[in-house]
């Protein structure tokens, strides 16, 4: 566990079932290593108002999936949460979204967003480093190709100015990216999940895949996603660093 103190870590959930945002929340927490009291958050999805005082004073700052919201479209919190995303990349703060956060700090830079119904993806995905992986110390340590965990229907299909891909899927390009000399990174895969908790997830909303035999191949087809596991620490450990240099 990462128990240096004080260390806090703000989230915002887009996610409208109260179960699944604390499943989400609590997923961050074992992955990243921290403890629920060191994670505060704002549910946009059952209250949209957002302010630089929610998140002012956080050490890094998080944006979760979404099973309701797509980001290709705008919700009553979309301007208030743009203005947040260039807050935070103002003042340096780390930032790490992941599925439809990653989704959405592409499009609040500047990137674009789209629905592909045909390329959608879920369970586990073999993902592919870019060269440029290899110059970016989060990810130079990420094999040449290794297995994430999935689960969406849009993609990121332009990435914004500035920012560098650094792995892509067969189906899917820009599955994770960084902003250049900035603390911010996205991952298309769910980085704060390990595989029985992606079950988990799947379980809470059927309706995305309900054919029982479907869901039962998806189950078996689950195997170890480390690297990807690992990711999230690692990212918080890079943030604890940089804090304690001396400036």
């Amino acid at each position: 566990m990462i128990d240096q103190a004080p260390f806090n870590v703000f989230l915002f959930q887009v996610r409208a079932d109260n179960v699944a945002a604390q499943h989400e929340r609590e997923c961050i927490q074992e992955t990243a290593g921290i403890s629920p009291g060191q994670l505060d958050f704002v549910n946009l999805a059952v209250d949209p108002r957002c302010s630089a005082d929610q998140f002012r004073n956080a050490d890094v700052v998080l944006i979760g999936g979404s099973a309701s919201h797509s980001v290709v479209n705008d919700d009553p919190f979309t301007e208030a949460l743009i203005a947040a995303i260039h807050a935070i990349v103002d003042r340096r703060q780390p930032l790490f979204g992941s599925c439809w956060g990653h989704q959405f700090i592409a499009r609040a830079l500047g990137g674009e967003v789209v629905t592909d119904l045909q390329n959608s993806e879920v369970g586990v995905v073999e993902v592919e480093s870019t060269p440029q992986a290899s110059a970016d110390r989060l990810f130079e340590s990420m094999p040449e190709r290794y297995p994430v965990l999935m689960g969406h229907h849009d993609r990121v299909s332009r990435l914004p100015d500035g920012c560098v891909e650094l792995a892509f899927s067969e189906n899917c390009r820009n599955q994770a990216f960084c902003l250049e000399g900035y603390p911010v990174y996205g991952t298309q895969f769910h980085a704060e999940l390990l595989p029985d908790q992606l079950v988990e997830r799947l379980s809470t909303f059927r309706q995305y895949m309900p054919d029982d035999d479907q869901f039962e191949r998806l189950k078996a087809s689950m195997r170890p996603t480390p690297e990807a596991g690992h990711l999230l620490s690692r990212f918080f450990k890079h943030v604890l660093a940089d804090r304690s240099e001396p400036h």
